[in-house]
């Protein structure tokens, strides 16, 4: 059953005002301050307690009905993000529209990822590490909002402004448009071509590119157009990018909202950005019905090895110039294996997608 945290006194974690390279690094410092900030305020915490305690039923209920009827309803998942969710959920918190019910879908962390959500008013939702398909459960925790509007935040992506959350929902005063997103932008610690690639994806003016449907670090879309089309299942991955591409295809009009700004990125090892491309590769044989053929991979390869030894040498980055031919081998080739994969799964119809689950999980361990 999902545990519920209702605080009478709303507890607001400072948002700081630049967050530097260090504070964004996976470190026990990060997760030790975050311990030490709710042991200071566990007196608090008692006394919040003991006033929920005293409340009258009639109040309760009235709490509960108010939370239900909420026409904003934001979901972040999470799995061991101690080291950035207290950024998260104070830039969140800091945010100058606070109209919402958050929801917190946490599928297994061993870290103080659940402490620290606590502290703040959300409606906590369990689930085990080998039930996590993507698809699979924002489905299910939408299921459980009556929102009009459905935000989806993730747990490591930190609102950089204190209309971010705003600008994306200005976006719905048009009634034509189903749904919007915001404009990544990378960590300072971030590698140079994930940098780039950021950049590229996310442009500070204009549209993105066409490949770019819709991104759920920072997200939002109606919950009617939702039950029209759920997030597939078909695959692990890219259940943004195929509701999005629903979405297009069916003549509904989508919103790059810029102003929407938000830091979001991941220095992955050679083993996650197998685990990453490997699941994209399946999804795009699913959604864009799209072929595996080895000579297009050798020819990403080849064009990929250019383009980015050059950029590292203009910029005399030797640790990057060394790492990218096995980066980009990797990145072309798991891409490859999972597409192939995804036609197989289609021509055999094959319904388990575990494969996927086990691609990208595992190299996380």
């Amino acid at each position: 059953m999902p545990k519920q945290y209702h605080k009478t006194v709303s507890k607001r974690l400072p948002v700081p005002e630049a967050i530097s390279k260090d504070s964004m690094k996976e470190t026990s410092h990060v997760e030790s301050s975050s311990l030490e900030c709710i042991e200071k305020n566990s007196l608090a915490e008692s006394s919040s307690q003991e006033h929920i305690e005293e409340s009258s039923l009639p109040e309760a209920a009235s709490q509960s009905q108010d939370k239900a009827t909420k026409k904003i309803a934001i979901i972040m998942r999470s799995k061991n993000s101690a080291w950035v969710i207290a950024n998260t959920l104070a830039a969140l918190n800091s945010q100058d529209f606070q109209d919402y019910e958050l929801i917190l879908v946490d599928s297994g962390s061993t870290d103080a990822t659940l402490e620290i959500a606590s502290f703040y008013d959300c409606r906590l939702i369990e689930i085990e590490p080998g039930d996590y398909y993507p698809g699979k459960v924002l489905n299910q925790a939408i299921e459980q909002c009556q929102a009009e509007v459905v935000v989806f935040l993730n747990s490591d992506a930190v609102l950089l402004r204190d209309d971010s959350l705003t600008n994306l929902l200005d976006a719905f005063n048009d009634p034509d448009i189903v749904a919007a997103f915001g404009r990544q932008i990378p960590r300072p610690e971030a590698h140079l071509w994930v940098k780039r690639d950021y950049a590229t994806s996310f442009p500070a003016t204009g549209n993105p590119p066409s490949w770019i449907t819709l991104s759920l670090p920072f997200a939002a879309i109606r919950r009617q157009h939702w039950q029209q089309h759920p997030f597939y299942q078909d695959a692990w991955a890219s259940e943004d990018t195929e509701w999005g591409h629903w979405a297009q295809t069916s003549g509904y009009k989508l919103a790059y909202v810029p102003q929407a700004l938000l830091m979001h990125s991941h220095n992955y090892t050679l083993k996650q950005v197998y685990g990453r491309r490997y699941v994209e590769g399946e999804a795009d044989a699913f959604i864009y019905h799209k072929k595996h053929k080895l000579t297009s991979a050798i020819s990403g390869f080849a064009k990929g090895l250019l383009r980015d030894c050059f950029q590292h040498m203009i910029t005399r980055d030797l640790r990057g110039l060394l790492f990218t031919p096995s980066r980009l081998f990797v990145y072309h080739w798991a891409y490859y294996a999972g597409l192939r994969w995804g036609n197989t799964r289609i021509r055999q119809q094959i319904k388990n997608d575990s494969t996927g689950q086990r691609a990208v999980l595992s190299r996380y361990q």
